[in-house]
């Protein structure tokens, strides 16, 4: 090395390099001005000969542009070269490697990876540390761009308590000496945008923490994954999908917001399809075009998938996320699910997603301890940790960690288009004591058990979501009597637009599971979902959480013999769906699976050639179309108007009877229940006299019923009975349920009524009829 250049080495800095212990690289490596000329800095461990090699050949100027070999500053592999120009043209590094036991002599071309400035801003830092940037995920995680000439990938990541951080992957032979990357500030983030790293290309960030102690971890905010067992992240480019759902995007909101029809299909991705041989997954294109043939066919207005988050472990269903920002590779790329996502909207269905922000696993190469501490995730266990999932929770008070997860909600709207999220184990974010025995859990500033961090976080996710995106739905999975779920912010609620009814489906389920003989005892069970119906805005769910660990199914469920239970299913999917509240029902149920669902298998779709489960799946159809072509099953759903007991006091009998009402009187529909284990011929009362037709029986024989339907049209007759001065007598088998449309008299009907009680003397009765009103007055 020339007396001139060895002075100007920073010696100590550059043994920080060598030692794999720098947080600002760029400081040294790259170019750097010295006078008229430029000092050129590289680190390539191993390496026994560097050149500068100029991109462009050629006369600059008055001199010709030749390759500048490097001087070998330090024999780990540390060159430097000083070069006679003012500025740096484009160039490369060509290293040249000897032969080792490893491998035969050889040499590569790259680009210098410390010659650009940071991509990330002090603005982008800011609003991070203060957890206002919803779009972060655009400058963390690894994203391909051009730069300065150079075709590589910017990476980013947040790691405050590491001393150092370097990228590894296929592109270095995964050595974590070569692309040590910069601290930014105190921010906390390292960045380095590295030459000829590749989309599809494997990678983790190495981090060495005080001690010495060096591991791997996946990326946080990487867009893609290696498939299961494997545990790398992978570059990806997200930009440039051609989206054609415009228009299904335009209607979202009319679609699926305020009081429309919402009938859900709950679905595992890899239950639905059997893949073929050689195949342990289905491409999420294979799987769009048979989900849309079945979705439509049934007539569900929407899909929820199981988390599609990356995730280690297929037992965990997608519940247990390592990858937030990744579509798992179990089906394809991440346009292998916009494509899914794509195809479903342009056939006109809605997709939500599952979205776990309550906690995540403990795998080594995932979030826990990120940065060698309690990065995500809080420090005391009581705090920290599940006690009975073995999971961690997020430290929701740290601002980037909050960020991290609101703009992960944000990432899959606005990247994948979800129409709606659906927030996971709400009730363990809630409260601090979810799951714990006193002493187990730590009181907040007030002494209460309420985790305030969390309720923040949702109220900020839930504010920011319809700010920036109306139209996308958010549900809360919780579990609790905690007030407000559904309530407006400004009136200190939550924010979300619907909640799932859990005590509906729980109390319902521990009805219906007696014989019909003990039911009368137990009859509030099955009415009390109305005293709080309104308390909240909710959607009914008979989810897969009912039909797992030892639950059976649905129909498992159900008391008696094959027939009872299945006329017990078919009662069960009526009252679910003229019930107030959106719909959700999880594949196979439709179908009146035998087997408890678990993820190594798919629906049992041969149940299709079995008479009376088809007449169950044909059941769930036409369900599906009478809700979302009946506006008194969705118009005033969550308004007091929309329903009206007419008798819910009849235990001992085992029935009821009601009617579901639009914002119009005319559009009503009668429902008689018989939830006993005898016939019988219900006389109910009704609120409206005319004509009432049975548009639906589940003992019909084409559900596969006895056939005890009421063919002809009831007239109300005046028969006081249930405190309504009119009543009509409806004839149901035993675990039936029948739904009748209200038709309202002609004029001309009417006159023979008032006509017939002019001369009976019979007092005048309740009509939505106006005319008919007014010739009753005279």
């Amino acid at each position: 090395m020339t007396n001139k250049l060895y002075k100007l080495m920073n010696w100590p800095q550059i043994e920080e390099i060598t030692y794999s212990e720098c947080d600002n690289p760029h400081k040294l490596l790259g170019p750097h001005k010295q006078g008229s000329k430029m000092l050129v800095q590289a680190y390539f461990p191993g390496a026994e000969k560097v050149t500068i090699h100029w991109k462009k050949t050629g006369q600059v100027g008055e001199a010709f542009l030749t390759d500048v070999p490097m001087e070998l500053a330090d024999e780990e592999g540390y060159f430097a070269a000083l070069v006679n120009a003012g500025k740096m043209s484009p160039y490369e590094y060509v290293v040249e490697y000897g032969k080792t036991k490893e491998h035969a002599a050889y040499r590569k071309i790259c680009g210098d990876a410390y010659r650009h400035v940071p991509q990330i801003t002090k603005e982008d830092m800011d609003r991070f540390a203060a957890g206002i940037h919803y779009t972060i995920y655009e400058k963390l995680g690894a994203h391909p761009m051009e730069l300065d000439g150079d075709a590589g990938t910017y990476f980013a990541v947040w790691a405050p308590n590491a001393m150092r951080v370097s990228v590894v992957g296929d592109f270095n032979e995964w050595d974590g000496r070569i692309h040590q990357m910069r601290r930014l500030g105190d921010s906390g983030i390292f960045e380095l945008f590295i030459p000829g790293a590749e989309v599809g290309d494997c990678y983790k960030y190495e981090l060495k923490i005080k001690g010495g102690l060096t591991y791997l971890k996946a990326d946080p905010y990487g867009n893609a994954a290696q498939k299961r067992p494997e545990t790398a992240s992978v570059i990806a480019d997200i930009r440039n999908y051609q989206w054609e759902d415009g228009e299904f995007l335009k209607s979202r909101e009319k679609y699926q917001c305020g009081n429309a029809p919402v009938s859900v299909y709950e679905m595992y991705l890899g239950s639905f399809v059997t893949p073929g041989e050689g195949q342990d997954y289905v491409n999420y294109r294979e799987i769009a075009p048979k989900v849309i043939e079945y979705v439509k066919k049934m007539g569900y207005t929407h899909v929820e998938l199981l988390p599609v988050m990356e995730h280690p472990l297929d037992a965990s269903w997608g519940y247990q996320v390592i990858g937030y920002y990744a579509p798992t590779a179990r089906y394809g790329t991440p346009e292998d699910f916009m494509f899914f996502v794509n195809a479903l909207h342009k056939a006109g269905i809605g997709v939500i997603l599952d979205w776990v922000p309550a906690h995540f696993p403990r795998d080594s190469y995932g979030l826990a301890a990120f940065d060698g501490t309690c990065l995500y995730e809080h420090q005391d266990p009581r705090q920290g940790s599940h006690p009975h999932w073995g999971t961690l929770i997020y430290n929701y008070g740290r601002p980037q960690v909050s960020n991290y997860l609101i703009a992960n909600a944000l990432f899959w709207v606005e990247k994948y288009h979800a129409d709606g999220i659906r927030m996971d184990a709400v009730a363990s974010m809630l409260y601090l004591d979810y799951g714990r025995q006193d002493g187990e859990w730590i009181p907040n500033m007030y002494g209460g058990n309420e985790n305030l961090e969390a309720i923040e976080l949702i109220k900020h996710l839930n504010s920011i979501l319809k700010k920036r995106d109306p139209g996308v739905l958010s549900i809360a999975e919780e579990s609790t009597a905690f007030p407000l779920i559904t309530g407006s912010l400004e009136e200190g609620g939550l924010g979300f637009d619907l909640k799932w009814n859990m005590g509906f489906m729980n109390d319902y389920l521990d009805y219906i599971k007696y014989d019909p003989y003990f039911r009368s005892h137990h009859h509030g069970e099955l009415t009390f979902s109305m005293i709080y119906a309104y308390s909240e805005k909710f959607m009914l769910v008979f989810s897969h959480d009912e039909v797992v660990h030892g639950k059976g199914t649905l129909l498992g469920k159900m008391p008696g013999d094959r027939a009872q239970k299945l006329a017990n299913l078919r009662l069960t999917y009526g009252y679910m769906m003229t019930h107030p509240g959106k719909k959700l029902l999880f594949m196979g149920q439709d179908l009146a699976e035998e087997k408890e669902w678990n993820e190594m298998r798919q629906v049992e779709w041969a149940l299709q050639e079995q008479k009376e489960n088809a007449g169950v799946q044909r059941l769930v159809k036409d369900l599906n179309a009478l809700y979302r072509e009946n506006k008194a099953l969705y118009e005033c759903d969550d308004q007091a108007k929309g329903f009206q007991w007419m008798n819910e006091i009849s235990a001992n009998e085992c029935y009821v009877s009601f009617v579901r009402k639009g914002e119009a009187a005319e559009e009503m529909l009668l429902v008689v229940a018989n939830f006993s284990g005898v016939p019988r011929e219900i006389t109910t009362g009704v609120p409206y006299e005319g004509k009432y037709k049975e548009i639906l029986n589940t003992d019909a024989v084409c559900y596969g019923g006895t056939g005890v339907v009421n063919d002809r049209m009831k007239r109300a007759e005046d028969l006081e009975w249930d405190d309504k001065s009119t009543s009509v007598t409806v004839k149901l088998a035993p675990l039936s349920l029948s739904i009748l449309q209200f038709i309202p008299y002609t004029e001309a009907e009417l006159e023979k009524v008032i006509e017939k009680r002019i001369r009976k003397n019979t007092p005048i009765r309740k009509t939505t009829n106006k005319t008919a009103k007014k010739k009753q007055e005279k």
